[in-house]
């Protein structure tokens, strides 16, 4: 262990499922790393639609996670829990956790822990392990990403969708984005996008194929779903690959299967939460060695857009809902 920690914290908690107000701050005791764990004395962590999403009752924390809302941190090792190397303590890492991050201290796997190089803020590194993370995992290990491919990524403005601009183009891909007003579609081709697209006023398919001379795009980043599906095969490229990610337009979608068959289309998805320990060690792992020398060398940030204090959380989630933000929100704990 580290130096004396206090016995309590500040976290933020609710007592029951609802909207953004039912977000208040509590005293909880500070938690112990067990093996393979350390603690983090968190500066920032950032805020996820997931995070609203178990606010509002649908996304429960996985079995052994702690309750507290926050799936990634930013802040300086305070403990160490055995088997951890010891060259940790006192280091400033960002991690992806289960839960717990809206807190002054949060647990996290040592192994899904990433340096925070020079030049970069606690505040920028609270924002990349949920994006990086889903990003990399979904585009270019599920979607088999390769050089010259095309991604249409939907949700062009979300933390979600910047970051997949910005690895895109990082690594060779043309990317198209959907946004939902004309002053998105400059910022997403600001961040890189190579064309973007109003959704509310523009025909995403229509648009998609003749950027691509008729052909369609190889990749689509899907965190819509429900009827976003079919128009998805329409805009995919034979051999094309659909990856869901979110269910915020529905649950349920209605497809032909028969043009599935005939372009050859592959249709997948993930969630992260839930994956083993083991799965995102390796996966931090290969961030590691493929992504993070771009956030050392500078060239990858992320698009930042409020950050908020942590007793003001509850204005962070209805910033999120009302759609406006351009970025990540993060929240600043000490």
């Amino acid at each position: 262990m580290a130096d004396v920690l206090p016995d309590t914290m500040t976290a933020i908690g609710f007592d029951a499922p609802g909207g953004p107000a039912v977000l208040r701050p509590e005293t909880l005791p500070v938690p112990r790393p067990r093996p393979g764990e350390v603690l983090v004395r968190v500066s920032h962590a950032g805020v996820n639609r997931p995070d609203v999403i178990q606010r509002q009752g649908f996304y429960p924390p996985p079995p052994g996670a702690s309750p507290i809302p926050g799936l990634e941190i930013a802040g300086t090792v305070a403990a160490l829990g055995e088997g951890v190397e010891p060259e940790l303590l006192g280091q400033e890492v960002c991690a992806l956790v289960n839960g717990g991050g809206y807190a002054e201290y949060c647990l996290a796997r040592a192994g899904h822990c990433l340096p925070v190089p020079g030049g970069l803020s606690l505040a920028e590194a609270a924002a990349l392990p949920e994006t990086v993370f889903t990003v990399w995992h979904n585009v270019f290990e599920r979607g088999y990403a390769s050089d010259g491919e095309v991604l249409l990524v939907h949700g062009g403005t979300s933390g979600i969708g910047t970051m997949a601009i910005m690895l895109g183009k990082a690594f060779g891909l043309n990317v198209i984005a959907t946004c939902g007003s004309d002053e998105k579609c400059a910022e997403a081709r600001r961040i890189g996008a190579d064309l973007a697209i109003n959704y509310r006023t523009q025909d995403f398919v229509e648009h998609t194929r003749a950027f691509t001379d008729g052909l369609g795009a190889n990749i689509v980043l899907d965190m819509v779903s429900g009827s976003y599906v079919a128009r998805n095969l329409d805009a995919l490229a034979e051999d094309g690959r659909h990856i869901t990610i979110a269910v915020l337009g529905g649950l349920t979608a209605e497809i032909n299967m028969a043009k599935v068959m005939s372009k050859r289309l592959v249709l997948t998805g993930s969630t992260l939460r839930a994956r083993s320990d083991a799965f995102k060690q390796l996966l931090a792992d290969e961030i590691h060695t493929s992504v993070w020398p771009l956030v050392e060398d500078g060239s990858l940030r992320p698009v930042m857009d409020t950050t908020f204090p942590l007793a003001q959380a509850a204005a962070a989630h209805a910033r999120m809902e009302a759609g406006d933000h351009v970025g990540k929100i993060v929240l600043a704990v000490t």
